[in-house]
């Protein structure tokens, strides 16, 4: 348990940033079931640009690392391109 103020200041931000990035880290793993879930072109396509926004949010914010938001968007970019 936190023994001064700034501590438990802390550990009250920890878990507000814990429970945000949570959320958008679920949200992304949404995004992308629906991008590698089209079976059509036109609508991977429309799922894959909402994707990368969101992905690359969360690699400027920290919330994932800026390589793994890429290598994502690679690899989303690729299963699309192969629908037809």
């Amino acid at each position: 348990m936190a023994q001064h103020k700034s501590a438990e200041k802390r550990a009250r931000q920890n878990v507000k940033r814990n429970m945000r990035n949570k959320a958008a880290l679920s949200r992304v793993k949404t995004l992308i079931k629906n991008v590698r879930s089209a079976k059509e072109k036109d609508k991977g396509t429309a799922a894959l640009k909402v994707a990368v926004k969101a992905l690359d949010k969360l690699g400027s914010k920290g919330v994932i690392h800026k390589n793994k938001a890429s290598n994502l968007k690679s690899s989303l970019t690729k299963s699309v391109s192969k629908l037809k």
